[in-house]
């Protein structure tokens, strides 16, 4: 028996209107779906939330441009003895974006970020898809740190707790405005332990360098003072759960700085441009941003083509500074752990070797439960990279090393690639 034509018709309309509805229904339970869960934002600002307010601001800001982090990183080793201030107004003509410039008078934080790009980007991504969330993990640790003992006034730092809004938050200030301290610490020992057994916080032993003796005295270690007031522009806006900036400050740090980038209020807006093609992680932030993106010439700088991470230039070259990458990112464009524009599960994937120690994800990550004290252990991650160096120049020879990529960071999910690596992973 066959239906009439208008039956059929208006059957076919119902199966439409079915499909779109479920269809839209899924869309939003995803969308609702939060980027983060709420311990696994803990874990990702667990090293920075007990900096100065001011400069948590500066990071959260500066870690949505992995790339120039990494550019501005370069820039640090090849001027170490340029600092503070005046490191600022020596990059004041670099096209970054002006939280990366500000951070190259803080080498003690431009360092890791630079060193543990996955940790980077996956914080960025988190400032982006929420920032409210991201600031609201940082009080819950200041409150842990607070009632395990381990978070007060001393002579580096000034701590208060405050009405903001609604709720109660903890502040912490510089003690003297014009020198900035920034803490290291032990994430499993400053915060009275630690909850997440599937999150375990991130961690990087101070670096020698900057933190002389590295002892970590009740889960902190507090490096030499920087004066450095003239780099700090932003600050947290606790009640609105955002980052507001002061445009006169930014405008100080970079005098081409466009006053348009923040509206009335002083509210701070992420600048595509200075993504330079890094893919967004979420839905939302590349509706918002992602048309706004460079095309495929910004993406293979990314990949390390001509300069961009990984390229020809600098240290990067060839994966020198992290050894044992040379046979994964160096003969394949956008291979290895950290290849291409292609997506990468943050928290997974390693890089072996070189300065850098090792970085595995997972169990093996440079986390607070491994390496904890080890002073003798950190200061030989930090010195074994100049021998690697000269092994993978020397088997690469000059003309391979200026044209192979490096390898590189992917901006998100997917699985790690490139067998094996150098030093493995920090002891």
């Amino acid at each position: 028996m066959t239906l009439p034509a208008t039956l059929l018709v208006r059957r076919f309309l119902i199966f439409l209107l079915a499909s779109a509805f479920a269809a839209s229904g899924v869309a939003r339970a995803q969308t609702a779906q939060p980027t983060f869960k709420p311990e696994e934002i803990e874990a990702l600002v667990a090293p920075i939330a007990l900096y100065p307010d001011d400069l948590l601001s500066q990071v959260l800001m500066a870690s949505t441009y992995p790339l120039e982090v990494v550019q501005a990183a370069r820039w640090v080793k090849a001027n170490p003895k340029t600092t503070g201030d005046a490191a600022v107004k020596a990059v004041a003509d670099q096209s970054w974006d002006v939280s990366v410039k500000s951070l190259v008078a803080f080498p003690q934080v431009l360092t890791p970020m630079d060193e543990k790009l996955d940790w980077t980007q996956k914080l960025g991504d988190a400032f982006l898809a929420d920032q409210k969330a991201v600031l609201d993990a940082v009080q819950r640790l200041r409150v842990k740190a607070q009632q395990a003992g381990n978070l007060k006034s001393n002579e580096q730092q000034k701590v208060a707790v405050e009405q903001a809004g609604s709720q109660q938050v903890i502040v912490i200030q510089p003690a003297n405005p014009q020198v900035i301290y920034v803490p290291a610490c032990n994430p499993t020992v400053v915060y009275g332990g630690w909850g997440y057994a599937a999150y375990p916080p991130y961690y990087w032993p101070p670096p020698p360098y900057y933190y002389p003796g590295g002892a970590l005295a009740a889960g902190f270690a507090w490096g030499v003072g920087i004066a450095a007031a003239g780099a700090i522009y932003g600050n947290v806006n606790w009640g609105g759960g955002d980052v507001n900036i002061n445009v006169n400050r930014a405008t100080n740090i970079d005098r081409n700085y466009n006053r348009n980038d923040v509206n009335t209020g002083g509210k701070w807006q992420h600048s595509p441009e200075h993504r330079q093609g890094v893919a967004y992680r979420d839905n939302a932030s590349r509706e918002k941003y992602g048309n706004k993106v460079g095309g495929a010439d910004a993406r293979g700088d990314y990949r390390g083509r001509d300069g961009g991470y990984g390229g020809a230039a600098g240290d990067r070259a060839g994966a020198a500074d992290r050894a044992g990458t040379g046979n994964r990112a160096g003969d394949r464009p956008g291979g290895g752990d950290y290849g291409g524009n292609r997506p990468a599960t943050a928290d997974r994937g390693s890089y072996g070797g070189g300065d850098r120690g090792g970085y595995s994800g997972g169990a093996g990550r440079d986390n607070a439960f491994q390496g904890v004290g080890n002073n003798s252990a950190t200061q030989r991650d930090y010195n074994r990279g100049s021998a690697s160096n000269a092994s993978m120049n020397a088997n690469r020879g000059s003309a391979g090393a200026a044209s192979r990529p490096a390898a590189q960071p992917r901006p998100s999910g997917g699985a790690p690639r490139g067998g094996g690596g150098g030093g493995g992973r920090r002891r």
